[in-house]
């Protein structure tokens, strides 16, 4: 059995490890974030040094055999009960599933520290901090942008609002990334209103556009296409 500064360094490596991955997560500004990481992780450590060595007595008596394995198996299961937490649905968007898997993934980081298996625990610890970090901007770069599209609607001053374009659209009101209004230049009665949409399916932007080109007092409606260069 270690003795007991390995036990307390194994509970401060999990802290340390944890506070990497839960500081992406709080400068998102998550509920899930620094804190929450951070006990997740020394929390799971624990369960598996007791799970490993707590009942270092009772196997010193005959024919009692214990599978330390067991309680970290609750352990993976149990923490998808604080990660369901973490996840919301906003309209048709569910939000937070990364957070999510953050927190299980440092729920297995702990269990690595506390079964002693340092050099896989860091190794997670910097993979998982580039794929939450490092992707985003990828992720953003070719498949977000790919995802974003930009109309240009003429309508009868004051008709339309970012309200009443909300009632208009319902659920898909969530995927509005901007939107602004200006005067017409060519027609000083009418508005030129701009609406950018992020994260929109191609049947979704098609529904989308049917439904304003129908709403009253709209003019003219132009679809510009991907918003990209925006």
């Amino acid at each position: 059995m270690p003795g007991n500064l390995e036990l307390i360094a194994r509970l401060v490596m999990a802290a340390a490890l944890g506070s990497v991955i839960g500081f992406e997560r709080e400068r998102l500004s998550w509920a899930a974030g620094l804190r929450t990481h951070m006990l997740v992780c020394v929390g799971s450590t624990l369960i598996m040094i007791v799970s490993a060595f707590g009942f270092f007595d009772v196997l010193q008596n005959e024919h009692v055999v214990l599978d330390p394995s067991r309680v970290a198996a609750q352990v993976v299961s149990g923490i998808g009960f604080l990660g369901a937490g973490s996840i919301l649905l906003r309209g048709e968007i569910v939000r937070g599933l990364t957070t999510a898997a953050s927190l299980w993934s440092v729920a297995a980081i702990g269990l690595a520290v506390g079964g002693g298996l340092y050099t896989a625990s860091i190794a997670a610890t910097l993979i998982i901090l580039v794929i939450l970090a490092g992707i985003k901007p990828i992720e953003r770069r070719f498949i977000t942008v790919k995802q974003r599209r930009q109309m240009t609607v003429l309508v009868e001053r004051g008709t339309l609002t970012f309200h009443s374009l909300h009632d208009a659209l319902g659920p898909s009101a969530v995927r509005v990334k901007q939107f602004v209004v200006q005067q017409c230049d060519d027609s000083p009665e009418l508005d030129e209103v701009v609406i950018v949409f992020s994260r929109v399916a191609p049947q979704e932007y098609k529904a989308v556009c049917e439904q304003l080109r129908q709403f009253p007092g709209v003019k003219e409606f132009r679809d510009n296409g991907s918003g990209a260069g925006q």
